[in-house]
């Protein structure tokens, strides 16, 4: 699934290929997730300028005059450019803009989800300025569950997932599998820290490495979460727990608070 530092880089992509173009219509092949019918879709959007795309945790916002398109590619999802006509496969749903130029979203899951003015949500961007050391201390104070299951909780903190919250885990130098009420405060801002500078690192390094990418995981500059390398830049060896079909990867250098 893409994670926070991808959908970063699609979505100023497809900002810079789409903003300010008109929609001429869209087709949307399977509604199994959409909120709204798909001739009411069709309908609302249709003949609307595009005036950005923005993300928003792991959702990719296409803001037009009036209304919003939400676009989530869960697991497997994956968008493709297109001219006039296309043949990829799995299509959830397919924008057509003025000057021939498309957008595809597909999945072969069924999965991806196209939402028609997505709602407000409580929990915060973890790239967001409310995410500070303080929103962290009180947010985790009393919390008994493992550190690393918070930061997967799209409901209380948005856009990471299970890498990175593996690479932001280790850079905190915080076991995965602390008690996420347990953390000190110094260990805290630690936290925060590596919230911010591990996500906007990724951002860099994705743009340098695929600076035209709507599309993909890309985790080859990963420090831990990796099955390219034995040890972290640290030294230490690097372990990897399995629950489920979730790979959890860290070192010895991570202190275990519990």
């Amino acid at each position: 699934m893409p994670e926070l530092p991808d959908l970063e880089v699609f979505s100023a992509n497809l900002n810079e290929t789409f903003a300010g173009k008109k929609l001429s219509t869209l087709q949307v092949p399977n509604d199994k997730k959409l909120n709204v019918t798909a001739e009411e879709l069709r309908n609302v959007l249709s003949g609307q300028v595009l005036k950005s795309v923005t993300r928003s945790g792991k959702e990719l916002h296409f803001n037009f005059e009036k209304d919003v398109l939400g676009l989530h590619l869960m697991l497997r999802g994956q968008l493709h450019f297109f001219e006039e006509i296309h043949a990829i496969k799995y299509p959830v749903i397919e924008l057509y803009f003025e000057g021939d130029i498309g957008l595809v979203m597909s999945d072969p899951q069924k999965i991806a989800a196209a939402t028609l003015n997505p709602g407000a949500v409580a929990a915060p961007d973890a790239l967001d300025k409310s995410v500070t050391v303080a929103f962290l201390s009180e947010h985790l104070k009393g919390k008994k569950a493992a550190i690393k299951g918070i930061l997967l909780d799209q409901h209380q903190i948005r856009g990471i997932g299970n890498a990175y919250a593996d690479e932001i885990l280790w850079k905190a130098g915080i076991s995965p599998f602390s008690i996420a009420g347990k953390i000190p405060e110094e260990k805290i801002k630690d936290l925060h820290d590596a919230i911010k500078e591990v996500l906007t690192d990724a951002v860099k390094e994705i743009r340098k490495a695929h600076p035209g990418s709507i599309t993909g995981e890309f985790r080859d500059f990963l420090k831990v979460h990796t099955q390219q390398k034995e040890k972290s830049p640290g030294g230490a060896t690097i372990l990897i727990e399995k629950k489920g079909a979730r790979k959890t990867y860290y070192t010895e250098e991570q202190q275990l608070f519990n």
